[in-house]
């Protein structure tokens, strides 16, 4: 093709620039990178441990609260994203259960409030302690939504997590001793959407011909074809993995195995001791000591574990100091409510018996506030979006 420059010659056309392409000479502004998925899980898992040191029904909803915003302000446009919406009714469901078995089977709180009477069920000897009905205090109610509301805003902090951090980043960011576990994970994550677009193509196909698509014929006659597709998907998937020689492993002499084992090992015994002292009253002295040990075992295992993986990483997340204030904003918020169980515990930890209404205690709710950093320190939506895909037209 050609065309005439402005005195009239012919010359060779000019490529013109796409749509939305900024003019040459213009420096373009690289996108930032999303934060790195642990930081999220640690900032949300903090969040958790502060909301299981205390049952302070005001303090929990400004735990609620804060991990809301952060979530409403800094969510992808992502499909895992929308797990948050679940976790909430979760939540929800856990509230109106545990006040309906307080109702039902009674609470071990004495109460002189007496909301209402219900036909009580006379129960035989052996179910002692048991029963059905029976009067309904206000003290046994006001017990089972704070011990309700704790259970909620933890169940709500993990929905917080899981909105915030792709699974599929996470995975990638797991270290080397884990690889094989990762693997599996992100293989099980791809191929569940998969069946189930192959079963509503299958039973929407098979609506169109006039065929039943329910009953126990219709799940046969579309069970086969999904498990066909699947059986064909995991050859393939085998294939493309024992082409990039997936399974390879590095020769490690055999202390190096058995350290590996016995640190890993330890490690989460550690951690489970002391995850149990901290979420026990008598095991606050111990808890922590022994979860910090726990956790430098484990790690030390899985860092000794990651010499017999033999691979790379293409593009890893890096952990930059966004990442260091949204873990610290989180530590501290758990750090400080640990510390103000222990000075005041009467302040997390309200009484019902007599029944008075909670009071919310000012520098641990000022402490709550500090979860509100990563609303401030991180990228935006639009630039929260990976910048390594292409935007598809």
């Amino acid at each position: 093709m050609r065309e005439t420059d402005r005195s009239g010659r012919p010359g060779l056309a000019r490529p013109r620039p796409e749509r939305g392409t900024p003019p040459a000479g213009v420096p373009v502004p690289r996108p930032r990178r999303a934060l790195h998925p642990g930081a999220w899980w640690l900032w949300a898992l903090a969040l958790g441990t502060a909301a299981t040191r205390t049952t302070n029904p005001l303090l929990l909803a400004l735990l609620i609260t804060v991990s809301g915003y952060v979530v409403a302000v800094r969510r992808p446009h992502t499909p895992w994203a929308r797990s948050y919406g679940a976790f909430v009714k979760l939540a929800a469901a856990v509230l109106v259960l545990r006040l309906a078995f307080a109702i039902v089977l009674g609470s071990p709180i004495p109460g002189t409030h007496i909301l209402f009477t219900l036909p009580e069920v006379p129960l035989p000897d052996w179910a002692q302690g048991i029963r059905l009905g029976g009067r309904v205090t206000a003290e046994g109610l006001a017990f089972a939504l704070y011990d309700a509301l704790r259970l909620a805003a933890l169940l709500i902090c993990v929905g917080a997590a899981n909105a915030l951090a792709s699974p599929s980043r996470l995975l990638k960011s797991l270290p080397g001793a884990l690889y094989e576990l990762g693997v599996a994970v992100v293989v099980a994550l791809t191929f569940a959407p998969h069946l189930i677009a192959d079963v509503r193509r299958l039973r929407a196909a098979r609506r169109l011909r006039g065929r039943p698509d329910k009953g126990v014929r219709g799940l046969v006659q579309v069970g086969l074809p999904v498990l066909e597709g699947a059986l064909e998907r995991s050859v393939s998937l085998a294939a493309a993995m024992d082409a990039r020689g997936y399974g390879r492993t590095a020769e490690v002499p055999t202390a190096v195995r058995r350290t590996t084992a016995a640190l890993t090992l330890g490690g989460l015994l550690g951690v489970c001791a002391g995850t149990y002292g901290l979420l026990t009253a008598a095991g606050g002295s111990y808890g922590l000591p022994v979860l910090l040990a726990g956790l430098a075992s484990a790690l030390a295992g899985l860092w000794l574990g990651g010499r017999r993986s033999v691979r790379t990483r293409y593009r890893p997340d890096p952990w930059d100091a966004r990442a260091w204030l949204v873990s610290a904003s989180g530590a501290a918020v758990a750090a400080l409510l640990v510390l103000a169980g222990s000075l005041d515990p009467g302040s997390l930890d309200p009484g019902v018996v007599p029944l008075e209404p909670p009071t919310l205690p000012l520098w641990p709710a000022a402490a709550v506030l500090l979860g509100l950093l990563p609303a401030f320190v991180t990228p935006a939506l639009e630039a929260a979006r990976d910048p390594r895909k292409e935007p598809t037209t």
